[in-house]
């Protein structure tokens, strides 16, 4: 037996014998009793807080919406279930996804995630089934305790602790994962016909045509790197209390093994696998002071290769992967396309992470109404990275091979300090809180480079010192991308939290940060906010009414600061060029070559929101909506000068140059019924409308950005659009005979067969103050819903997904640069005489047709089936006779199907540049996934 058949083997019989989790479904009545007071909470900054007297717009996500998602990263699976929160979710084994909270306030800032007490923004560590709760904090007022690093957001995460009588889970599931969509391509045939017609289109002669004789091969280069592959989890945890210590630990292993047909030549695959454990502790010494740890470790190992899609679907079907007559990789002599095949096996990358994040607590009761909390955390990244290309020797011009190497070195440190005080006065009920907290974020990194190195299948012979020419560096160079950081920030913060009898509600914050990446006069940073509620159900006149079992109005305002913005002061500031000459003397000489502002200040956000939340008929059904409005200022970004400097980036002078506004509404829908004893019904839905858009730029300036063919950049960020919109020309039909083309406006390159585009000042010439915004990435609404049942041992849950209003570059059709593949839609639609099309043009290889415009902007709306799942759980009777609380199978299906419009793989765009998160640019596709699963409590 192979070792690979072993392992699922192993893994089988691990599904058979165990699985999961959660001991809140244990079924006792302390459990049930647990759950109930977890539902009353809800997490917020540096506490918690009755989710009835919560002033601020907080999203709450279950254990159980996250438990039994084959995703590696928790925030996958909160996609569709809350209002104004937006996930995009990434196709590449282990990435993760990008997060907007009520729209794009920044272009650089990331939203964050405080994981019991440490923020940090990459949670890819952390296994969902260790997670107990989440609260996203979507409103300023909720965000500014955090102060300077939540101003995109923030998601409060706490992990599992132990409790009473030891339990013990087992959760397993295996499944296979595949790319669904894969657009259709022309075959060998369909290709040499559009070949010649081209050339005929281009040059008005068949010389050069080719032949199926010429050209015997028929690929499917999209079949050719693209595979069905393997996905497993498999966790144990255990929790419970020994005397006066409560504890909770579990150990995980993840493994994806990625859907390219990787792993032959010296590729090593393009897997994802990930090792966690994790270990929570509290040991109460008294009555009033406890102690805790909350460690986490994990070690994740990621087998990269080159993305060859873009490539893929440029690779003309005529040719073989392998050359038959050489019996190495075939050459493309059609395109300059390097063959997908050959980019594949011949690159090797491998990425080893360690990372170690530990946090220390403790807690001290006093004087009956105050309490004290410390907390220490610290967090270790360690990270190796290595990238291999072997001699490549079936080109014309072979190269060496090559290998780079980088290391990096994360360290973070967060120390919080907080004094709170709790009294009940009468009807007044008052909380306050007072803190202080430092952290320390460093980076180093050491890059080294060779050449010529001889690779004998073992990871041991890639070592820089087995090549020749070779660099090694740990500084700043922008070049090899190697940027350390080393940055501090020190704050100090307090609420007030106030309600009188459960029915008017106050809550004020505020918090000032100092940061050290800011000049000594713009370091510190202020951040208030203010919030208020009225609960009508608990007033008099309502008493007599049973309509309503919760009515709340509330309201907000905050203020945020963001100060992770591109400085880059020192990096690309000079350039040694090739020198100055005076007559015929050359002479060294240096110059600027970027231009930063050095007086770079804070980003700084501000919103205000009101909301209603309502719970009808005995709280089976809960309303929540609300507006909001958030504004930024002094975005960090390029723009273009006024006057040309000189420096190589005068379209891109970085500076506090841009604000913009997003502003919504959103509302969300929960009913869950008992039936009976035997029967449970839930439904749920949110939506959330978006209006993003710049609403001022420095000096009435704007940028030009974002790919570009042959100089025509498809993004600017102007005043007026939203963040991303695309600029181009906007097509207004086909030239279908000369008569047209004599009778339209004058157009460089215009020709019968090709795209007309639309006179937008109307001076009868088509130049680029023709040039009119096309759309944006920004969707005007997102959506989700869902349904789920329990009848007897049975269980049934289907969640719907959506955006609408958003639309995509297709960037992957635009590029083309010569004798690249077409795909079918095009071959189906395409000109070909008079009358054929009227929006589809003809083959061509004119430069003067094939610019940014309105043909490359589709529709980026659709919905889809995120998941379905069906589980069955062993009748109790039949569960005690093997000696376990609870056995539960179940099948699911993630991503199983999408109706869209769009011309790719998935309309679902994962881009972590926010200028261009609507750009499909050899954009790594989504996949379903289809998984057996178990889960067990003992």
């Amino acid at each position: 037996m192979k070792q690979r058949d072993l392992k699922y083997s192993c893994l089988i019989a691990v599904l058979y014998f165990g699985m999961n989790v959660n001991a809140q479904v244990t079924p006792n009545k302390d459990s049930v009793t647990k759950e109930q007071k977890i539902e009353e909470v809800v997490l917020i900054g540096y506490g918690t807080q009755k989710k009835e007297n919560v002033t601020g717009s907080i999203g709450i996500v279950s254990a159980k919406d996250l438990a039994d998602k084959p995703n590696s990263n928790p925030m996958s699976s909160v996609q569709g279930k809350l209002a104004g929160v937006q996930v995009i979710n990434a196709g590449t084994p282990g990435g993760s996804p990008r997060v907007d909270i009520r729209g794009v306030g920044s272009l650089s800032g990331k939203t964050v995630f405080i994981v019991d007490g440490m923020i940090t923004d990459d949670i890819s560590y952390l296994n969902p089934q260790d997670i107990e709760s989440m609260s996203v904090l979507k409103d300023p007022s909720s965000l500014a305790i955090f102060g300077a690093r939540a101003s995109n957001g923030a998601v409060i995460i706490k992990t599992k602790t132990g409790k009473g009588k030891p339990i013990f889970n087992v959760n397993s599931y295996l499944g296979i994962k595949k790319v669904t969509n894969i657009p259709k391509m022309v075959n060998a045939n369909q290709y040499i016909e559009l070949y010649n017609e081209k050339l005929v289109n281009d040059t008005g002669s068949s010389t050069g045509s080719i032949s199926a004789s010429q050209y015997p091969a028929n690929t499917n280069w999209l079949d050719e790197i693209l595979r069905t592959s393997i996905v497993n989890s498999n966790d144990f945890s255990a929790s419970g209390s020994v005397g006066k210590l409560n504890y909770y630990g579990s150990i995980g292993y993840l493994q994806d093994e990625g859907n390219l047909a990787a792993g032959k030549g010296v590729n090593s695959g393009s897997g994802f696998n990930r090792l966690n454990t994790k270990v929570n502790l509290s040991y109460k010494i008294t009555n009033n002071i406890t102690i805790g740890d909350n460690f986490s470790f994990s070690k994740m190992h990621t087998d990269a290769a080159q993305n060859p899609l873009l490539n893929a679907y440029n690779a003309p079907p005529v040719y073989a992967p392998i050359n038959p007559a050489t019996g190495t990789y075939q050459y493309f002599t059609l395109v300059t396309v390097n063959n997908p095949r050959a980019q594949l096996d011949l690159y090797r990358s491998q990425t080893r992470q360690e990372r170690l994040l530990n946090n220390v607590w403790g807690e001290a009761k006093f004087l009956n109404d105050f309490t004290f909390r410390i907390s220490y955390t610290n967090d270790n990244i360690n990270t190796s990275k290595y990238e291999f290309t072997p001699a490549i020797t079936y080109i014309p011009n072979p190269s060496d091979s090559k290998l780079v190497t980088r290391d990096y070195t994360e360290r973070n440190y967060v120390w919080d300090n907080t004094l709170s005080w709790k009294k009940s006065l009468g009807n007044h009920n008052l909380e306050l809180l007072a803190g202080f907290s430092r952290s320390r974020n460093y980076n180093t990194q050491a890059y080294a480079e060779a050449f010529k190195l001889v690779y004998d299948g073992t990871n041991e012979s890639l070592s820089i010192s087995n090549g020749t020419n070779i660099l090694l560096t740990n500084y700043e160079e922008g070049a090899r991308n190697v940027i350390p950081f080393h940055t501090r920030t020190e704050s100090f913060f307090g609420r007030i939290n106030y309600d009188y009898e459960g029915k008017y509600l106050v809550n004020a914050s505020i918090r000032r940060d100092g940061n050290s990446q800011y000049a000594s006069d713009k370091r510190y940073g202020t951040f208030p906010a203010v919030s208020a509620g009225w609960v009508i159900s608990r007033e008099d006149f309502m008493s007599g009414q049973n309509v309503f079992n919760l009515l709340k109005l509330r309201g907000s305002w905050g203020r945020l600061g963001n100060p992770d913005v591109p400085r880059a002061v020192n990096l690309y500031t000079s350039n040694i060029t090739s020198g100055a000459y005076f007559g015929t003397t050359g002479s060294p000489a240096q110059t600027i070559d970027m231009i930063i502002d050095p007086n770079i200040g804070w980003e700084i956000t501000t919103g205000k929101d009101f909301g209603v939340e309502m719970a009808l008929l005995n709280n089976t059904l809960k309303i929540d909506a609300t507006y909001f409005d958030k504004e930024t200022k002094d975005v960090v970004w390029g723009i273009t000068q006024g006057t040309v400097s000189g420096a190589s980036n005068w379209k891109n002078y970085i500076t506090n140059a841009y604000s913009f506004n997003n502003k919504g509404f959103e509302v969300s829908v929960n009913y869950d019924k008992k039936i009976n004893e035997n029967v449970k019904i839930g439904l749920y839905g949110n939506f959330t409308s978006l209006k993003n858009e710049i609403t001022s730029v420095y000096g009435g300036s704007f940028l030009e950005t974002g790919a570009s063919l042959f100089g025509n950049n498809i993004i600017r960020l102007e005043a007026g659009q939203a963040v991303g919109s695309y600029y181009g020309y906007q097509v207004d039909g086909v030239f279908q005979n000369q008569a047209e083309v004599n009778g339209w406006a004058t157009q460089n390159g215009a020709t019968v067969g090709g795209f007309k585009f639309k006179d937008m000042n109307g001076d009868g010439v088509i130049d680029a103050r023709d040039k009119t915004f096309l759309g944006s990435p920004m969707p005007k609404g997102t959506y989700g819903f869902g349904f789920n049942m329990n009848v007897y041992d049975f269980d049934f849950g289907i969640d719907f997904q959506g955006v609408f209003g958003n639309k995509i570059y297709n960037y992957n059709r635009e590029q083309r640069y010569g004798n690249e593949s077409w795909d079918l839609d095009f071959y189906n639609n395409r000109w070909h005489g008079a009358g054929t099309s009227n929006s589809y043009a003809m083959t061509t290889n004119n430069q003067a047709i094939i610019l940014p415009n309105s043909f490359y902007v589709e529709d980026g709306s659709y919905i889809r089936i995120r998941n379905i799942q069906v589980g069955y759980n062993l009748p109790k009777a039949f569960a005690q006779k093997l000696a376990v609380k609870k056995l539960r199978l179940y099948v699911s299906a993630q991503n199983p199907w999408t109706s869209f419009k769009y011309h790719g793989f998935s309309p679902e765009i994962m881009n972590s540049d926010r200028v261009q998160m609507g750009v499909d640019n050899n954009i790594y596709p989504i996949s379903a996934i289809y998984t057996f699963g178990m889960n067990l409590t003992f």
